[in-house]
């Protein structure tokens, strides 16, 4: 019983890299708009463009570790 619980759980904490695809596709985005809007000033905001995605996938990888955990520590 416990061992299906824990794989009910690693499911829902792998909807979490899903998530985390829709927020790197939502700041790709806005940065297009963005840079569509204002062309000058794309190239200054590059580096915001790439942090805002590192944090966004951080978040998804990190609930692939509570995933795998959950499937095959418990």
């Amino acid at each position: 019983m416990e061992g299906e619980i824990a794989h009910i759980g690693a499911g829902l904490a792998g909807l979490g890299c899903g998530l985390a695809a829709l927020g790197v596709g939502n700041v790709a985005a806005n940065y297009l708009s963005g840079a569509l809007r204002n062309p000058s000033a794309a190239a200054s905001q590059t580096a915001t463009l790439f942090i805002g995605i590192a944090f966004a996938e951080a978040l998804g990888i990190f609930s692939f570790l509570v995933a795998l955990l959950l499937m095959f520590a418990v």
